[in-house]
């Protein structure tokens, strides 16, 4: 079996505190080290809506006041998020060596690493210490060489993944062996 090495994780919240905001939308993309898409996994968390009405305020919800909308009219479609912990951990086992910890990735991966130690504890247990953050990337290439990805801000879970791949594949396009 060709086990994955890296679990790409991107999530919606209702905010950014881990402690007063929830997880309302969650994917994952496993890859190998080239990259490339072994498998992926969607989910809705379902929130409180008087939670997601308290806590979806302010510039930033104005701002993108479509997400918003999109991300409240899902959550009663959505699942609980014990489920998706452990569809989550499903996942993981699947695709990754079982005696290995899980590399986690993806673009300010240690604000939903937060919410994932937070609300999802089991599937924290099974991630290294160590992460793959693109963001780390972006500042380097951005200050330094002056060169900036144009990423598309969905701030949907999948497309915000998927465009974290493109970006690092962008940035060791310019790095020379």
């Amino acid at each position: 079996m060709n086990h994955a090495k890296l679990l790409w994780i991107d999530l919606e919240m209702t905010g950014l505190d881990p402690v007063k905001d929830r997880i309302v939308e969650v994917a994952a993309i496993a890859t190998d080290w080239e990259f490339k898409e072994i498998a992926r996994y969607e989910a809705v968390v379902k929130v409180g809506p008087a939670l997601m009405k308290k806590r979806m305020v302010g510039e930033f919800w104005e701002k993108y006041a479509n997400v918003r909308d999109t991300l409240m009219a899902q959550n009663d479609d959505g699942t609980s998020g014990r489920t998706v912990e452990n569809q989550l951990l499903e996942f993981v086992d699947e695709h990754f060596a079982p005696d290995e910890r899980v590399l986690l990735a993806g673009n300010s991966i240690h604000q939903d690493r937060k919410f994932i130690e937070n609300e999802w504890p089991r599937l924290n247990a099974k991630l290294h210490y160590r992460m793959l953050d693109v963001s780390a990337w972006k500042i380097v290439f951005e200050g330094r060489y002056k060169k900036k990805f144009a990423k598309p801000e969905a701030h949907r879970a999948l497309e915000d993944i998927q465009g974290s791949i493109q970006e690092l594949k962008y940035y060791l396009k310019k790095v020379k062996v």
